[in-house]
């Protein structure tokens, strides 16, 4: 029977995210939130057997070494278990390292159907796989009437993945993916090529503010390209900076988002409580900080990590989690947490549009 590590009568978690640039900041951010408000709640209903939880944050910038580093300094530390990360290719590190050194890791934000190149006893996931989120994605763009399809994209195993996605899903029911190269491409030429090609929808697999921002400015300024759909399927519109960013431009893009048309008691609950911590509206993202630690809360309190993810079952904010095997995936997986498609409103920026939900 294995017990949770623990340090003057706490049980210690590891927290892994992007607070710093090129990190997506603002996406670390509200993960962050999300674990430190549900730590706080789990010590006020009592802890871990009576021992408090204590978070140790790690930044990962968004850094793949980084984030290996983190987890050996965490696991050398004595972390009972690992929570967090956004981006997939750091994420993806992160898992290898957590299961090379047997330490149960949540991840909370990170897509990428291969998180671990095999299969692992250690490692769970919360978000949707990539391949799920983005074929609902897929059949969002053909209900829209869009078969013609471009991507501008930048080089990661991350947006290669997606790109793959999409063109498999959408040549299966008829439709076509062409690829731009955003490395090489000026958001003017994005433009030429979108015109050139007679697309009707251009998908954006790249970072922001740069260079998603000016290819965005672009197309909506091109009077070529008036009625061409601008598609963020990885949630670049969800945070406020793309609004500050773009104003009206940053509307009517549509994104995928992990909520349910409405959240449990629990996460009604939790919603106010994130809105007055973060002093904006929480994403998903947070959501999936607070579930993390619901999720490892359960796990420790078993103390028999030999076993850790087969008979977790907990009531999260946006639904009952478990976690099983699924195929082709690496990980325990919850099969699925809810998905929509959304945008921002161009008649009030702030305010959110379910467009599709599968």
């Amino acid at each position: 029977m294995n017990t949770p590590a623990s340090s003057g009568g706490t049980v210690r978690i590891g927290a892994l995210a992007p607070l710093t640039r090129p990190g997506w900041a603002e996406a670390g951010r509200h993960l962050l939130t999300g674990l430190e408000l549900a730590v706080q709640h789990v010590n006020e209903s009592g802890g871990i057997g009576g021992r408090h939880i204590e978070l140790l944050v790690r930044d990962t910038a968004a850094d793949p070494r980084r984030a290996e580093a983190a987890v050996d300094e965490l696991a050398d530390l004595g972390v009972a278990a690992l929570a967090g990360e956004y981006h997939s290719v750091v994420a993806r590190c992160a898992a290898a390292r957590a299961d090379a050194r047997g330490l149960p890791y949540l991840c909370s934000s990170a897509v990428l159907d291969a998180l671990t190149e095999e299969p692992s006893h250690w490692v769970a996931r919360l978000c949707p796989a990539q391949s799920h989120g983005w074929r609902i994605y897929a059949d969002f763009l053909l209900a829209e009437g869009h078969s013609r399809i471009a991507v501008v994209a930048q080089h990661s195993v991350y947006w290669a993945s997606g790109t793959r996605i999409l063109r498999d899903h959408l040549a299966a029911r008829g439709g076509t993916l062409v690829e731009l190269d955003a490395t090489a491409l000026s958001p003017r030429a994005v433009c030429d090529e979108l015109a050139a090609r007679q697309t009707t929808a251009l998908l954006l697999l790249v970072g922001t503010p740069d260079p998603a921002v000016p290819i965005v400015s672009a197309v909506r300024r091109d009077e070529r390209l008036v009625g061409v759909l601008i598609g963020a399927p990885a949630g670049q519109p969800e945070f406020p900076e793309w609004a500050q960013e773009l104003g009206r431009d940053g509307t009517a893009i549509p994104f995928l988002r992990y909520l349910p048309d409405r959240l449990t008691p629990l996460g009604t609950r939790v919603e106010e409580a994130l809105r007055g911590r973060l002093a904006q509206a929480p994403s998903f993202v947070a959501f999936e900080g607070y579930d993390t630690i619901v999720v490892l809360a359960e796990l420790l309190r078993t103390g028999d990590t030999s076993a850790p993810w087969a008979d977790i079952a907990v009531e999260g904010t946006r639904g009952s989690i478990r976690f099983s095997r699924v195929p082709g995936i690496g990980v325990w997986q919850w099969a699925w947490p809810p998905v929509q498609v959304v945008d921002r409103d161009p008649a009030a920026p702030d305010r959110f549009r379910v467009r599709h939900t599968g």
